[in-house]
């Protein structure tokens, strides 16, 4: 059965074979993006059984107006991100951004993928937890600007300059750290 077949079963029926399913398609994913997120695997282990419980619990608000799996990474990532907040007690995403002109983007995406994994994981690991987050939705998960806007309630222009800075950050912190390293 596809996601859809399975929540509308659930709702009706309450079905724990049904909760059994999505579990076993999306634990291991959703577990993959809070580590990537939080860096800590008791951490993630924890946050994965917390969002599967706010998922479940906010299924009937599922809309369809995207891809289950796309609600489904909305829901981990925002967890993880109010999470990191609280802790962090930081501003990740500020209102300035959405002010911000639309700029040239100074920074092709060739020098991010042409950085060494071993020193890409090095600044990324350094990098504020916003601006790892964006770019890894956009790098690693491949999302689109108009999915990452949606998903953090924000205009594309915002996504754009905000991936645009979080890019010369890295691009800054690949020089700081690793100058003369080639």
């Amino acid at each position: 059965m596809k996601d859809l077949e399975v929540i509308h079963v659930y709702l009706r029926k309450q079905a724990s074979n049904c909760f059994t399913l999505l579990y076993d398609r999306y634990a291991a994913k959703i577990f993959s993006k809070c580590i990537s997120l939080l860096k800590d695997e008791a951490l993630a282990q924890d946050a994965t059984q917390e969002i599967f419980t706010k998922i479940f619990l906010n299924l009937s608000r599922f809309e369809e107006k995207s891809q289950f799996s796309t609600w489904v990474y909305s829901v981990t990532y925002n967890f993880c991100i109010d999470y990191l907040r609280r802790k962090n007690k930081q501003d990740i995403f500020s209102e300035d951004i959405e002010k911000a002109p639309e700029l040239e983007d100074d920074i092709p995406d060739e020098e991010l993928l042409q950085m060494e994994v071993r020193q890409l994981r090095t600044v990324l690991e350094k990098m504020p937890d916003g601006d790892r987050a964006i770019l890894l939705m956009k790098y690693q998960d491949e999302m689109s600007i108009k999915d990452i806007a949606d998903m953090l309630d924000k205009t594309e222009s915002a996504i754009k300059m905000q991936i645009k800075r979080a890019k010369e950050k890295a691009q800054r912190l690949k020089q700081e750290l690793f100058q003369g390293a080639y």
